[in-house]
């Protein structure tokens, strides 16, 4: 395909301060979700040292990004099927030094993002938990970040830190806030509030809300099964509050969503961290 042909790719990356507000089960149910609405859809696990996506969605990987440093295998070589038809190019599990990424390896990536030509809307790119380099190399590479949090304190404070991290150091503004696992809409708003509050004082930024997924206990049970919530449960409350965050993502206006998978690797190549 002609890079003048392809068409406008809306990447976003979804991070988080700390691990374990369940940004990668986010990321698995909007890519669902997003397929539901008719939209292709591309993840990508980011988190390059510590496989996620597979494993909650119970995926087979014959082969991982590894793979590709390597020079083994292509990315089309390496992209799997999921769910509702969404696609996957998984991480690698274990693999320490992946967790920072060299200027080889980052060379290697825009060169197979490149040559990619399958057709996809949207490609999410689940990035690791905190304020690594690799977590800023994509978020700087995305046309838009989400930040997951929950209402723990630390879960918080560390959203602010990588908010902090990613304006002071690399200038970025524009952030959208999701809030994870909570008793109801007040108790999100709240947490939203506490955070762009923060934002505006310390950093004069202003912040996104995107929405809140409340705590439900059929996403354990979903977890346990490694199926998507929004797969098996889709008349749950979460569900419905994902599927709900998918359409408002889904319905913004596409004109202000400049870009193509070129739009990606331009940001890539900027990333330098």
């Amino acid at each position: 395909m002609n890079i003048a042909d392809r068409k406008t790719v809306r990447t976003i990356a979804i991070a988080s301060g700390k691990g374990g507000v369940g940004k990668t089960n986010i990321t698995a149910n909007l890519a669902i979700g997003f397929s539901r609405l008719d939209k292709k859809v591309l993840v990508f696990d980011a988190d390059l040292g510590l496989s996620n996506i597979d494993v909650i969605l119970n995926l087979a990987t014959r082969y991982n990004i590894k793979h590709l440093f390597k020079g083994e295998k292509k990315l089309k070589d390496l992209i799997i099927e999921g769910p509702s038809g969404i696609k996957v190019l998984p991480a690698s599990s274990g693999i320490q030094e992946l967790t920072e990424l060299d200027e080889f390896q980052r060379l290697r990536i825009i060169e197979e993002f490149e040559s990619y030509d399958d057709d996809v809307d949207y490609l999410l790119i689940d990035t690791s938990s905190g304020i690594s380099t690799n977590v800023a190399f994509f978020c700087m590479a995305a046309q838009e970040i989400i930040i997951v949090t929950s209402a723990e304190p630390t879960a918080m404070t560390d959203a602010y830190a990588l908010i902090k991290v990613l304006f002071t150091k690399y200038q970025e503004k524009y952030f959208k806030v999701l809030v994870n696992n909570v008793k109801d809409e007040k108790e999100a708003t709240e947490v939203y509030r506490r955070l762009s509050t923060a934002a505006e004082k310390f950093l004069s930024i202003s912040l996104d809300y995107l929405g809140y997924v409340p705590y439900d206990a059929l996403l354990q049970r979903a977890v346990r099964q490694q199926k998507a919530l929004i797969e098996i449960y889709p008349d749950s409350e979460a569900a419905r509050s994902l599927m709900k965050i998918a359409e408002k993502i889904s319905s913004e206006n596409s004109n202000q969503i400049k870009g193509t998978l070129q739009f990606f690797l331009g940001g890539l190549l900027k990333a330098k961290c």
